[in-house]
């Protein structure tokens, strides 16, 4: 496995900038945002599509530094119904097709979440269908099998068209794809494109093993997060996982994404990257730094840090 950084953490640098502290740190690959919510500070979708000129300079940067990329990022919602949905489903169009112009291999994504109706203006998580409420249930099978499974089809075969081989999908709460099963099963349904982007934080904060999903996963890990969680203690006895308070109110919140070694121990990263290495990945490992409760300098440097002592080279 080989270090990578999630550049967004530097987006206040420019392009030059941003690769220059990266190298600094010892790390020689590179995940970019070029779509969705991002508001990519490094990739100028438009500009590197419309320029072959534009494209080589913006390559050269990266060789000249001994660095390469890891991946294009274009994490949002394109099953979101009206204008948010049309928009991300552009620009992840739009990102596969500059994906392929600079021979990038792998996009990181998220699944997407419909609205649970024909008609419904809002996405809807929905994470029961117990025997009541009865409207569960249908919704779900509306979610998956009229809007999600069609458009992944299509997009699935957009990718094969313009080379791009693995579409790692982040399994974030309040999506479609939020754990090892629901990623299998659209797996199962467009075919091995699509694989996950295993971020343990999520499943941490959702109450799963990371370590007993990577297991889960053989074969189907595209793509890691180097990102911890912690589960904080007293708070999360009383009020349990489910978290509404923005992610700022660190000190209240039964859950926070921290640097990496801030929650689980280097143990436990080790066995979780020498699983995930047993289970045949041996790609990048991106640091997606979003601790609230330090610094950026020290966040980045602490997980950093963590993180060479623990993958599995």
């Amino acid at each position: 496995m080989k270090l990578a950084i999630c550049t967004d953490v530097y987006g206040n640098l420019s392009y030059t900038e941003m690769l220059d502290k990266v190298k600094s740190l010892g790390i020689d690959a590179v995940e970019m945002t070029a779509g969705g919510w991002a508001g990519c500070p490094h990739v100028k979708r438009q500009e590197l599509l419309d320029s072959e000129s534009a494209r080589i300079a913006f390559m050269a940067e990266l060789e000249s530094r001994g660095m390469e990329i890891a991946a294009l990022n274009c994490s949002g919602n394109p099953l979101s119904p009206g204008e948010m949905g049309e928009r991300h489903t552009a620009s992840t169009y739009d990102t596969i097709r500059l994906a392929g112009l600079l021979g990038v291999k792998k996009v990181v994504m998220m699944s997407g979440c419909p609205a649970g109706a024909p008609g419904d203006r809002t996405p809807n998580w929905i994470t029961s269908t117990v025997s009541w409420p009865d409207y569960m249930a249908p919704a779900l099978d509306y979610q998956w099998n009229e809007v999600a499974i069609p458009w992944w089809k299509a997009f699935v075969q957009h990718c094969e068209a313009h080379g791009v081989t693995q579409i790692a999908i982040e399994e974030f709460p309040c999506m479609l794809v939020y754990n090892p099963a629901t990623l299998l099963r659209l797996r199962a349904a467009v075919g091995p494109v699509v694989g996950i982007n295993l971020d343990p934080s999520h499943l941490i904060a959702m109450g799963a093993d990371p370590i007993a999903s990577a297991r889960a996963l053989k074969g189907a890990i595209h793509h890691i997060h180097g990102k911890d969680a912690r589960i904080e203690r007293g708070l999360a006895d009383i009020n349990g996982l489910l978290e509404t308070q923005p992610v700022t109110a660190a000190e209240t919140r039964t859950w926070n994404y921290v640097a990496v070694g801030c929650g689980q121990d280097l143990q436990w990263w080790k066995e979780f990257f020498s699983v995930c290495r047993m289970g045949g990945y041996d790609g990048h490992v991106s640091l997606e730094m979003e601790d609230l409760t330090m610094s950026i300098e020290a966040g980045v440097r602490t997980s950093v840090d963590a993180l060479k002592q623990t993958i599995s080279v």
